[in-house]
C-alpha cells in the first residue's frame, strides 16, 4: 500500500506553508577535558586522606566491623547458631571426602574448610554464602598435584596416600626446596598449598584492578556447561576409588576417555569389599537426599545422612578389619591440632603460574556469580572488589597452613540459606563445629574407607549432572545458549577443564558477534493513523511512501559487519550502486559510436544510463534509521559516506535518521556531516523518520519527480 503525496502535491503547486514542522532539538556543548587535569583530580582525589576516608577503607576492607556492632541479638542469633550448626556437621565428612579429590590428606580438607569460614566472615560482604571446598576447584588442583607428582618422579599408579605422616614430613621442610624427609604426600602437599598461594594473589590482584565486572560478560549457560562438564569428570575419577582400583590418574587433555580405559583394561581386580560398600553408600544417600529435598518445606534443617553414613561406615571398617582382611583403602592417620605455618615452595612458582590463574578464574566466577545471586534475592548488595579481596585471602593466608584452593560452595550456600542464616555468624558457628573436629573428633576417622568419601562426592554431582535433562527445555527456549552450554560442557568433559572454560568465553563472544553479522536492513512502513514506522514483515496494515524507502539496521556498524551492512542495505532497496555503475558502463560503450563523441552524446549517454537504473526500482530516495545503531566506529562512518556517494551517483537521496547522540558525534569526527554528504544541506539532521520522509519529498517535488499514484 501507498501513501498519497499531497506534500508533493503542495510543493509543486508552490504553497509556501510549511505541512510538516520538523522536531528540532539543541544539543548541549559539552566542554573538553584535558586527560591532565582529569588525571590530576583523580590522583589528587585518591591521595588525600581525612579521618573519615581512612575510617571509610578500614571498614570497607573489614565489612565485619560494619555490620558486629549492629548485632541483633534476639532476632539473628537462633537463625545463625542453627545454620552454622547444620553447615559445620555437613562440612566434616565433605571436607574429608573432597580433599581426596584434590589429592591430599583428609586432615587439608578440614584446615582448609576451617581457616575459610573465619577469614570470610571477616572480609566478605555477603550474608548466606558459605565459602569452603568445592568440587571443581578440588579437580583442578588434583590435576596439577598429580602432573607434578608425575614430573617429580612419584609413583602414580599406587593409592594415593598409605599414610598421613604431614605432621613429620612438613616438620623439617626447608623454604624453596624439599627435604630428604619429604615423601610423596608431603610434596603433594606443598604443591597444593603452592597453586593455592597463587591463585589468591591473582584474585586479590584482581579486587585491586577492580576487574569484578568482568563477570557480567560471563552467561549462566556458560558457567552451568563448565560445572556440569567437570561434574562428569569428577565422577570419573571417582569410578576408581568406588571399585577399589588402585591406578593413576590421567594427565593432559581427554582425561575422561583415558581414565575410562584404565578402568575397563583394570576391571578384574575390582576390590569386592570397596565395591559393596559403595553400593550400600549409594542405597543410603540417594533415598535419603530425596527424603531431605522433597521434605524440604516441613524440616527445619536438612538431616545429616552423610555424617551418620561416616560414623556407620567407620565403625563397620574398623571392627570388620576391611583393610587388613580385604585390603580396602582407608583414610588412614589423621593427626590432631594444627600444623606450624610453612612457607610455600618458590621454585615451582613458574612452572604453576599458568594453572592457579584459571583456577583463580573458576573461582572468581563461582564466588561472584553465587554473592550477587544472593544479595538479588535477599535485597542487599555486594561488592564485587572486596569479594575478590575476600576469596584472594581465603587462599593466601590458608596457604601457609599446607590448605588448597576454596571458593563459594553453592550446596552449602543453599543450605546454609535455607536454614535460616541472617548473617556471617554462621560461619563463625561452622568454623568452631571444625575446630572440635580438629582438636578431638579427627583422629577417629583411621578406618574410614575411600570408597564412602568417594560415594559422598558422587552423591552430591547430583545438582550439576541433572542439569543434562534441562538440555531439551533449553534448546527449545534458546539454541544460542544451549549451544553455548553444549560446547563448554562437551570441552570441559572430553578434553580438559581449564580449557572448557576458555572455549566457552570464546563461544559466547563469537555469539554475540554472530549475531551483529545476521543483522538484515529491514523495510519499514507508516501505520495509517499516526506517524509510527515498523517493520512490514513483522505487521499488516503498514504503507509505503512513493519514490522513498525506509529501511531499519539493527545493528552496531563497525569493521567486521560494515561489507554485510552494504551487502543487506542494497538487497533490501532493489539497486545494487556497483552492479549498476558497471551496467551503466556497458550501457556507454554499447550505445557511443567507435571513435568516440562529443560533450552533448556523452551527457545524453549519461541520462539514458540514469533512466536505466532508475527503471529496475522506484526508489528516488533512501531513509535510513538508525535508532538500533549502537555506535559506530571508523569503519561503520565510511560505509555510511560510501553508501550516500555511491547511491548519489544513481540520483539516489541518502538521509540517515534518529540518530542517537554518541552515534552523531561518531559521524561529526568522521566527517560524514561534511557539505555534499548529509544529503544536501551542511547539517541536516533528522530526529524522526517522519521528518526524513518529508525534507526527501520535498526534494522529489522541487526535481518534478513525484509520482502521481495515489
Amino acid at each position: 500500500m501507498t501513501v498519497g503525496n499531497d506534500r508533493c502535491a503542495a510543493a509543486e503547486g508552490g504553497a509556501e506553508s510549511v505541512q510538516h514542522q520538523p522536531l528540532i532539538l539543541e544539543r548541549v556543548v559539552k566542554e573538553p577535558k584535558s586527560w591532565r587535569a582529569v588525571a590530576s583530580r583523580r590522583l589528587q582525589k585518591a591521595c588525600v586522606c581525612t579521618a573519615e576516608r581512612a575510617k571509610a577503607k578500614i571498614l570497607g576492607f573489614a565489612p565485619i566491623l560494619k555490620w558486629l556492632p549492629r548485632y541483633q541479638l534476639r532476632e539473628w542469633l537462633l537463625g545463625d547458631a542453627m545454620s552454622g550448626l547444620i553447615v559445620g556437621i555437613l562440612l566434616v565428612p565433605q571436607s574429608i571426602a573432597y580433599s581426596l579429590l584434590a589429592s591430599q590428606d583428609p586432615i587439608y580438607g578440614l584446615y582448609t574448610s576451617f581457616f575459610a569460614s573465619i577469614i570470610y566472615a571477616v572480609l566478605g560482604t555477603s550474608k548466606q554464602m558459605s565459602v569452603g571446598v568445592f568440587g571443581v576447584l578440588c579437580l583442578l588442583v588434583g590435576q596439577v598435584v598429580d602432573r607434578e607428582l608425575a614430573l617429580a618422579g612419584y609413583l602414580t599408579d599406587t593409592d594415593s596416600f598409605s599414610g598421613n605422616n604431614s605432621a613429620i614430613l612438613l616438620a623439617g621442610q626447608g623454604n624453596g626446596s624439599i627435604g630428604v624427609e619429604c615423601d610423596k604426600s608431603c610434596y603433594a602437599i606443598a604443591v597444593g598449598a603452592t597453586v593455592t598461594f597463587i591463585a589468591g594473589v591473582y584474585q586479590v590482584l584482581m579486587g585491586l584492578f577492580n576487574v569484578g565486572f568482568v563477570s557480567v560478560y560471563l552467561s549462566d549457560s556458560l558457567l552451568s556447561g563448565f560445572i556440569s562438564g567437570a561434574s562428569l569428570t569428577i565422577l570419573t575419577s571417582q569410578l576408581k576409588y568406588l571399585l577399589g582400583l588402585k591406578i593413576p590418574r590421567a594427565q593432559g587433555w581427554f582425561t575422561l576417555l583415558k581414565t575410562w580405559y584404565s578402568l575397563f583394561l583394570n576391571l578384574g581386580s575390582t576390590n569386592i569389599c570397596d565395591l559393596v560398600t559403595s553400593l550400600v553408600c549409594f542405597l543410603i544417600l540417594v533415598p535419603t537426599k530425596e527424603f531431605n529435598r522433597h521434605f524440604k518445606a516441613k524440616l527445619k534443617a536438612p538431616i545429616p545422612f552423610e555424617l551418620f553414613v561416616v560414623i556407620i561406615a567407620t565403625l563397620a571398617s574398623h571392627y570388620g578389619h576391611f583393610n587388613a582382611d580385604y585390603g580396602s583403602s582407608i583414610a588412614g592417620d589423621i593427626p590432631t591440632g594444627f600444623l606450624p605455618p610453612q612457607m610455600p615452595l618458590w621454585s615451582l612458582i613458574p612452572s604453576l603460574a599458568l594453572d592457579a590463574f584459571s583456577i583463580a578464574m573458576v573461582g572468581f566466577v563461582t564466588t561472584i556469580s553465587l554473592s550477587e545471586m544472593l544479595a538479588k534475592k535477599h535485597g542487599y548488595s555486594v561488592d564485587a572488589n572486596q569479594e575478590m579481596y575476600a576469596i584472594g585471602f581465603c587462599n593466601i593466608l590458608p596457604s601457609f597452613f599446607r590448605c588448597f584452593t576454596t571458593s563459594a560452595a553453592l550446596t552449602k550456600t543453599l543450605v546454609k540459606e535455607s536454614t535460616g542464616c541472617q548473617t556471617q555468624v554462621s560461619g563463625l558457628v561452622s568454623a568452631l563445629i571444625l575446630l572440635l573436629v580438629l582438636l578431638v573428633i579427627a583422629p577417629l576417622f583411621y578406618s574410614l574407607q575411600k570408597c564412602v568419601l568417594a560415594a559422598i562426592i558422587v552423591v552430591n554431582l547430583r545438582g550439576a549432572l541433572e542439569k543434562f535433562k534441562d538440555v531439551p527445555h533449553m534448546w527449545s527456549v534458546n539454541r544460542i545458549d544451549a549451544s553455548i552450554w553444549l560446547t563448554t560442557m562437551a570441552t570441559s568433559a572430553l578434553v580438559n577443564t581449564e580449557l572448557g572454560l576458555l572455549v566457552g568465553v570464546l563461544a559466547s563472544a563469537f555469539c554475540v558477534l554472530g549475531r551483529t553479522q545476521r543483522a538484515q536492513a529491514l523495510e519499514l512502513g507508516r501505520a495509517p493513523t499516526r506517524e509510527h514506522y515498523d517493520d512490514m514483515s513483522s505487521y499488516r496494515g503498514l504503507q509505503k511512501h512513493p519514490g522513498v524507502a525506509v529501511f531499519r539496521y539493527e545493528a552496531p556498524i563497525y569493521y567486521a559487519n560494515q561489507s554485510l551492512f552494504k551487502k543487506s542495505l542494497f538487497r533490501s532497496v532493489g539497486i545494487d550502486p556497483l552492479k549498476e555503475r558497471a551496467r551503466r558502463i556497458r550501457f556507454k560503450k554499447k550505445k557511443s559510436p567507435e571513435g568516440g563523441g562529443g560533450g552533448d552524446a556523452d551527457m545524453k549517454l549519461d541520462g539514458e544510463a540514469a533512466a536505466v537504473t532508475l527503471t529496475t526500482s522506484s526508489c528516488r530516495s533512501l531513509v535510513i534509521d538508525c535508532s538500533a545503531v549502537l555506535f559506530l566506529d571508523t569503519a561503520g562512518v565510511d560505509a555510511l559516506k560510501e553508501v550516500h556517494k555511491d547511491y548519489g551517483e544513481l540520483g539516489v537521496t541518502v538521509v540517515l535518521a534518529r540518530c542517537s547522540p554518541s552515534v552523531q558525534d561518531d559521524l561529526e569526527r568522521g566527517g560524514f556531516y561534511k557539505k555534499g554528504c548529509d544529503g544536501g544541506g551542511n547539517k541536516t539532521r533528522f530526529l524522526t523518520i517522519a521528518d526524513a520522509v518529508s525534507y526527501v519529498q520535498s526534494l522529489l517535488a522541487a526535481n518534478g519527480d513525484c509520482d502521481s499514484e495515489s
